[in-house]
């Protein structure tokens, strides 16, 4: 008994290291940060951290403005995952052909997905430059524009050019979910399939996307969730610009904290954005198990 308590003892000094850090870093930051909705702590109005119960929810759900930059989330996120479905399949498809230099390309198409995230978006904000960016360069070469253009000057053509550098840097990632996927299917359903003379989109239809089905309802989850969280693309690209045309949810929480300082705002939106993911993470769920009955 003594030698168990004494294990026991032992086990709990191990971990209490582990557990205080947790705490301190995880568990007392979102804790404070959900005490923050229900108080009045603008700071750029003299809050004074009073009790006002739901109002900041009922104040950011109520605003038009809110609502607006929940339909320019949804898009981001259904725009960028559709893209990235397309090509990640589509590039799977090849990679899973036995031909040469098969291990080359796929090195080389992991370096977008490998790369930090703030260095991938200053990438891009050299490429979309209006005056010396890469991209006006290449289609002046190529006579397909006759001037220089400002791609991130007008809010749609700006979420659009910020999906293109999302779609980028996370395609690969949905290249490698596939491509495993692809290395479970049985190849002999598909030479039964070629012997009693099935097309080739009536076997990628038939039976390549059903094997595929369970993969991409994981990938459209993992990937919606990711894109409602969005913040460092947008931070260097656009800062929510221009005429607030790509301001997102996760840059939205951002700006009401750290510049208009008012903490419960952006505490009320962070647990919104929370709570959108909730729903999307039951909604897959029941999607699931749906398919699996």
């Amino acid at each position: 008994m003594k030698k168990e308590l004494s294990e026991q003892k032992f086990a709990w000094i191990i971990i209490l290291p582990a557990l205080l850090i947790v705490f301190g870093i995880v568990v007392y930051p979102l804790v404070r940060t959900f005490i923050y909705t229900f108080q009045d702590m603008n700071l750029s109005l003299g809050g004074t951290g009073e009790f006002i119960g739901l109002a900041n929810y009922a104040t950011i759900l109520g605003d038009e403005y809110f609502w607006k930059t929940v339909g320019r989330t949804a898009y981001f996120s259904l725009v960028s995952i559709a893209l990235e479905l397309i090509l990640g399949i589509t590039i799977a498809l090849l990679l899973n052909e036995n031909f040469r230099g098969k291990s080359f390309l796929i090195a080389i198409i992991i370096v977008p997905w490998a790369v930090p995230n703030i260095v991938s978006s200053s990438m891009w904000k050299w490429i979309y430059h209006p005056e010396y960016g890469a991209l006006n360069a290449l289609l002046m070469q190529l006579s397909i524009i006759d001037e220089y253009k400002s791609w991130l000057g007008t809010p749609l053509q700006a979420m659009n050019m910020v999906i293109i550098a999302d779609v980028w840097k996370m395609t690969p990632l949905v290249v490698i979910f596939m491509l495993s996927a692809l290395k479970l299917t049985n190849k002999s359903v598909y030479e039964a399939s070629v012997v009693d003379g099935a097309g080739l989109l009536k076997r990628f239809f038939h039976i390549t996307l059903p094997y595929l089905k369970p993969m991409i309802l994981v990938i459209v989850v993992m990937r919606t969730m990711e894109t409602f969280k969005v913040f460092d693309l947008i931070y260097v690209l656009t800062r929510g610009g221009p005429a607030n045309g790509t301001m997102v949810l996760g840059y939205q929480a951002y700006t009401e904290v750290f510049e208009n300082l008012n903490y419960s705002s952006g505490a009320t939106y962070s647990y919104l954005i929370a709570l959108l993911i909730v729903l999307l993470t039951v909604a897959y769920i029941k999607v699931l198990k749906r398919k699996e009955t």
